[in-house]
Parts: C-alpha cells; structure tokens; sequence
C-alpha cells in the first residue's frame, strides 16, 4: 500500500485497488484467480471482450511491421483503412477522420475543428460551446467548462472558461405536473432562449451525448427534442456535436446512437472507447469533406498530437470493428437489450430501490432510488449505487456506479456488457445481478 502511494497516484484516492491479472471473453481474474463478468465492459469500452484473437493477430501483424509514424510527416495503411471504414459504417456523408488517443482528445479536437471551421467561413466571433447539464465530455481544462458537473470542475475552476449550459431532458425527474412534451418543450426553449441570450453570432456549436454515458444514465430522449434541436442549430448557424465516445461503434444496436434519430444528423461525431474495443488507446472525430476542406483552405487544421493516427492503434480498430460486423454484433446488441431489459423490468416490479431502467441495445443504466413509488434519492454519504456494485462484486459481477452531482440528479449502474456476451453469460449476469441488488435491499 505504501508503495501504491509512493509511485502511483490513484484517481479516486483510494489506497489500493484490486489488482487485475487476465481477460478473457466478458471475464476478468483478479490476483487471486477470482473471476469477474465484465458488466459494464470495463468503462462501457470494452465492446467486443477480452482477448478477442483476432484483433491479437492484427496487432501482433502491425507490431511486426512499424507500430509508430508521426502523423504530420507520414501516412499509414491502418489510418486509412480505418477512416474509409468509418465513413462508411456512419454514413451521413462523413467522408473524413482524424485520429486521436482517447475520448477527451477527441471532444477537444472536435470543438477547435469546430471553431477553425467556423473561422474558414468569416464566422470568427464563434466560439461559445452550448452543452447540457448533466454532462460529461472529458477532463481537459477546456472540456471542464463544456461539462455539465460541477464535482469534476470545482479544483480547476480559475483555469477554465465556463461555457453556457441547458437542462438535459431528464424525463425520470420530470415534475409531477409536467408530461414528456413539457419537459421537451422546456429544455428545446431554453436551448433558443440561450443562443439568443448569449448573442447567436458568438455561439459556436450544441455538443451533446445523443445516448447519455455515466452522466445521464443512458438517457434516451424522445425523437421530437432531437430534430427540434436540430431546427433550432440550423436557424441561428450552429454546429452540432455528437459526443458518441460512450454510445457509438454499435452498442446501441446501430452504429452511431445518433442514426436512432435520423433525421437529426449531427455535423460533427466523435468516437472512442468501443471503437478500438480498448485493445489501445484510440479515439475519432469524423466530419464532412467539405468542412475538412474549408480547413484546408484555410491553412489546415492547427492541431495534432504524438500519437495520432498511430498505425498500432488503427490496426486494432479496423479489426474490432470488422470482428463487430462479421459476427453481426450491432443486431445481437438490439435484441439482447429488449431480453435483459424486460428481466430487469420484471425484478423491478419485485424490489422498491430499482426506480428507473433505460437505455437502448447494450447501451443501459439502472437509477437506484429509495423507493420507486417515490424516487427518493439516496443520501450522497450513503453512495447506494457503489453499494450495490460491490455486493455485486461478491456474486461474481462487476459493474460501474455513478452518482452525478453528488447524486444531485440521481445515481445509477450501467449495464453495458460486450457485445459478445453468450446467452448463458447473460443469464449469469441478471442471476447475480438480481442476488445483489436483494442482498442490498435487505440490508437497509
């Protein structure tokens, strides 16, 4: 433990983790040789299991070949198969990808294309970033003021410029007046109201998760708010931002969450997490030939890191996602996700602290509350949810908890577990799912 302290720093600040040894498949094994399912696929990214052998072909291939070029010097193979790959699985004509090491860099690479776009087009006072709260859209000082949680940005309030933000359409804790088109008509309002409060001229773009990660909960909204949405960025020259590092590359049951709704197409989409299947760190901002192409007149894209487009990584993600479409991942995500959610509605008519389930695919959250027919929220210092993921643990599952704000807006479990789960392994997963969520519940 000592040593813990003295060489790695621990994000959380816990003393000391379980250490993990093996992947294989849905399971994890500990130091102990305890095995794990991976319920929520490591953190909602593991898409596609551990140790997949062919995704370890294609990188001990490129390992034998060169694992590293820098971008702004040299163009590689994998790079350019996996955007060719991109462009097509998200259609919408996105015709062109840059490549980055993870989530935050892609949001962070995405709103200063964004913002060059902008600037190609004479369009230069644009540079506010419109996004909801809550919201999570990573941890660089920038992306702090985008984020809607004040938890992740209070230590670096002084370093960050703190962008407008609008109510997220959280449909579970809606007023006891208000039906679902007063919550959309409200939040879609509020969206115009600030656009024309904030000066339409400076507005840049909407970023928004069009399927919530941990934030939200797998929030799905209905298919009204997206288009108005859509309308409203449309009227006042807005772009608008998918943030798809949680809900893209096929967890959904389609390849972006966003063609759930396709009459909403996003201009600018990013990727991470499951689109390498976290084989390596790897992350996308797909776009148009013809913003790219604006850019490009205008003295190219002022942007890049070490490891972009690193022929290692791409490699990696042009076989998980072919591994997606061969074994035909994206449908047996859709109809996985209709089976477990109907058992998880079924254990939720038997116990009260399952408030909320949803979702869609393999892409799903469960709101713990103190009684469903009230959806009281747990006290913050009870962490209910991190609760239940460590009774869990004791029944062989893991899960990842999340309380948003301080559990401010609630607290939920995501159930998101790779897209090759078997039909046993899920039933294994509800069985002890069920068990700890029974065993938590009795111990109140």
């Amino acid at each position: 433990m000592a040593l813990r302290y003295q060489h790695f720093i621990t994000p959380t600040g816990a003393a000391e983790f379980p250490k993990v040894v093996r992947g294989e498949g849905v399971y994890i094994w500990d130091h102990t040789g305890r095995r794990l399912l991976d319920g929520s696929s490591g953190a909602v990214s593991v898409n596609i299991g551990h140790g997949h052998p062919r995704v370890l072909e294609a990188m001990r291939e490129q390992m034998n070949k060169i694992i590293y070029a820098h971008s702004m010097r040299w163009d590689n193979d994998p790079s350019q198969a996996l955007a060719e790959r991109l462009a097509r699985l998200s259609g919408w004509n996105f015709e062109a990808a840059f490549f980055v090491s993870g989530g935050s860099e892609a949001n962070e690479s995405a709103i200063k294309f964004a913002r060059q776009v902008a600037v190609s087009r004479d369009q230069a006072s644009r540079y506010k970033i419109i996004s909801r709260v809550p919201s999570y859209h990573g941890a660089t000082t920038a992306l702090l003021g985008i984020t809607g949680d004040a938890d992740y940005a209070r230590a670096y309030k002084p370093m960050f410029v703190e962008m407008p933000k609008v109510d997220a359409p959280l449909l579970y804790r809606r007023a006891a007046h208000e039906t679902v088109d007063d919550v959309v008509n409200r939040c879609v309002q509020q969206l115009e109201d600030t656009i024309i409060a904030q000066g339409p001229e400076t507005v840049l773009a909407f970023m928004i998760e069009p399927v919530g990660g941990v934030s939200t909960g797998a929030l799905v909204s209905p298919t009204s708010y997206y288009n108005r949405c859509r309308e409203i960025c449309d009227r006042y020259g807005v772009l608008m931002i998918y943030d798809e590092i949680m809900s893209g590359a096929g967890r959904t049951g389609k390849f972006l969450a966003g063609h759930h709704w396709p009459d909403c197409r996003p201009d600018i989409v990013t990727l991470a997490k499951g689109v390498s299947g976290s084989y390596a760190p790897l992350g996308a901002v797909i776009a148009s030939s013809s913003m790219v192409e604006d850019v490009r007149r205008s003295g190219g894209f002022k942007h890049g890191h070490t490891y972009s487009a690193n022929p290692l990584g791409c490699a990696a993600s042009n076989m998980v996602l072919q591994v997606l479409e061969d074994e035909e991942l994206m449908p047996r995500a859709a109809v996985l996700g209709e089976r477990i959610r109907a058992r998880l509605e079924e254990l939720k008519q038997r116990t009260r602290v399952i408030g909320d389930i949803r979702g869609i695919g393999l892409h799903m959250a469960i709101e713990i509350v103190v009684d469903k027919d009230t959806k009281e929220i747990f006290p913050d210092e009870m962490r209910a949810s991190e609760q239940i993921g460590l009774i869990c643990r004791e029944y062989g599952l893991l899960l990842f908890s999340r309380r948003t704000a301080g559990a401010t807006y609630g607290e939920w479990l995501m159930f998101c577990p790779p897209l090759t789960i078997s039909d046993v392994e899920v039933e294994e997963m509800l069985a002890a799912f069920e068990q700890g969520v029974i065993a938590f519940q009795n111990r109140l």
